[in-house]
């Protein structure tokens, strides 16, 4: 949403938000989660003077569909006990990922990561095996075990493994708390630490994890909110800097 050009920061439940520039003007990019509930709501802004303001903005419903999926190793639906603490340790380590923030320049017209039919199964609720899980946070496209997947824009790999549910997995921080991740892959042709420009290779698709076949999920996080990939590769916009 546009905002004053003497915006310095803002804020949305007290995480930062990002800042882009677009045709002369200054809009707050915010990531709204799928819990949010429909309703008004307040971004806390701070002007280059360090005055503090707010801005009102109105969530609307949104219906999402179910989705019934058959997961042929059980054991990733119902993980055994002694998976738990290796469960919880790698879910740490992404949530980590997904709250940093640095204040670097942003790119924001993103490539597709991978080639391949894409699902429009974000925020589906997910049945698996029978049981109801939590929404679908991310876009899959599907390809064959061994499509390239390349980095949509620049980033910084933050972190990167094979993990329980996820397969093999690799986190981008893009700055100003736009994240990314691509799981379930075959190969990670990074590193952590590692500097990629938009295009750059990441690793290649496969079935690692709990899949029903080979494919890419990608997941988009925005000031610690997943939300719909697609809504960045229907839009153009330019390089912004950082507030």
């Amino acid at each position: 949403m546009a905002v004053d050009k003497d915006v310095h920061t803002v804020r949305f439940e007290d995480r930062p938000v990002l800042l882009a520039e677009q045709a002369g003007k200054r809009y707050a990019v915010v990531g709204l989660a799928l819990t949010t509930k429909p309703g008004n709501y307040q971004l806390a802004l701070t002007t280059t003077q360090g005055a503090l303001a707010s801005q009102s903005f109105q969530v609307q419903h949104k219906d999402y569909p179910e989705q019934r999926l058959t997961i042929a190793d059980d054991r990733k639906v119902n993980p055994y006990q002694q998976d738990l603490p290796r469960i919880r340790e790698e879910r740490a380590t992404m949530d980590q990922a997904f709250v940093n923030f640095a204040a670097v320049p942003v790119q924001l017209d993103f490539l597709s990561p991978t080639q391949g039919p894409k699902s429009s199964s974000f925020g589906s609720r997910r049945i698996l095996n029978g049981q109801p899980r939590n929404p679908h946070s991310g876009m899959d496209i599907a390809a064959p075990t061994g499509t390239p997947v390349i980095a949509p824009a620049a980033g910084v790999v933050t972190a990167m493994g094979e993990y329980f549910f996820n397969g093999n997995t690799v986190i981008v921080d893009h700055g100003q708390g736009l994240v990314t991740m691509y799981c379930h892959l075959s190969e990670m042709d990074v590193k952590p630490g590692a500097r990629l420009e938009q295009g750059a290779l990441i690793g290649k698709v496969g079935q690692t994890g709990r899949v029903t076949g080979p494919h890419l999920h990608w997941s988009v996080s925005l000031n610690n909110a997943r939300v719909d990939p697609a809504l960045f590769l229907s839009r153009a916009a330019p390089q912004v800097g950082a507030p």
